[in-house]
């Protein structure tokens, strides 16, 4: 089990049966490729000057051969995250601008529209980097708006960079682990990261209803609730930002398993698509984090 965004996908699963399936898929489709060539430039055996032209000829990078690789992961994370920050931008001047209908709309209707694109690119089996990119750019509307209310509408200066900081550490600390062979995942630690984010997906179920209903009339609900004099939104955004790197960690040796596998290029998108959803996650968790703290 991992990011849903990668399970969909065969090319990055652990299930033997769904990688043996989608590999000899891959094997037909280059021996059907390879016995075109070969009617092409007939049967006779190549002479020894081409083997040794062929001998000596460079190693084809993964972009040649048409294969995922993490340089183009990292390019296609890098341009979704940009279009998650230019919906960002759009609606943090459309608060500066005075557009006050905008602004509303552009935030509510992108968390919508955003939640609807994650599904659909989640269950979706081939990679779309249109709806990917729509995906992010929704989500940035949704931020932007977000990050605003609590800069200026809840008067708390300064926050929006302070979270940007700190999700950025916490990305880097990460990746960093991960790359010096650290901190990797197991089966045990899957299993109670699944059970605590289910629990977590209730509470926030639970809380955002009863802050719908006027249960509770505190701008976060039953966060607010101290636990030996620790506020529970506090104990519960740590727990959320451990989850969030800990599914970190997932996604990038899911990506790693996918370039060891030879996956077509077109899965870097489902691949910068997975670890562009944890990024976002991390950033509400420390924002929520880092507003309560100032509260």
């Amino acid at each position: 089990m991992s990011n849903p965004a990668f399970n969909s996908n065969p090319a990055f699963t652990n299930n033997p049966n769904r990688a043996q399936s989608w590999s000899q898929q891959q094997g037909q489709q280059f021996g059907q490729q390879f016995g075109g060539q070969q009617q092409q430039y007939g049967q006779a055996s190549p002479s020894a000057q081409q083997l040794n032209d062929i001998y000596d000829r460079p190693a084809a990078t993964p972009q040649e051969t048409g294969r995922m690789s993490i340089d183009g992961t990292i390019v296609k994370t890098a341009m979704t995250l940009g279009v998650v920050a230019i919906g960002f931008v759009v609606t943090m001047a459309t608060f500066f601008a005075g557009l006050e209908l905008p602004f509303y709309a552009l935030t509510y209707g992108g968390a919508l529209v955003g939640f609807v694109l994650a599904l659909v690119n989640i269950f979706k089996r081939e990679p779309s980097r249109g709806l990917i990119l729509a995906y992010a750019l929704a989500q940035g509307f949704f931020l932007g708006g977000i990050s605003t209310m609590f800069e200026f509408l809840l008067e708390m200066p300064g926050i929006i960079m302070q979270a940007l900081i700190a999700t950025a550490c916490v990305f880097g600390a990460t990746l960093a682990l991960y790359a010096f062979r650290i901190v990797r995942t197991s089966p045990r630690l899957t299993k109670i990261f699944f059970i605590a984010l289910i629990g977590y997906a209730l509470f926030s179920l639970v809380n955002v209803i009863m802050m719908w209903t006027g249960a509770t009339q505190h701008e976060f609900g039953m966060r607010t609730m101290e636990v030996f004099g620790i506020p529970l939104g506090l104990i519960l955004g740590v727990l959320a930002v451990l989850l969030g790197a800990y599914s970190l960690v997932m996604d990038f040796e899911m990506t790693e398993n996918g370039v060891k596998r030879g996956a077509p290029a077109k899965y870097e998108w489902s691949a910068a698509f997975g670890i562009t959803v944890t990024i976002i996650w991390l950033y509400i968790e420390i924002l929520r984090i880092i507003a309560i703290l100032r509260r």
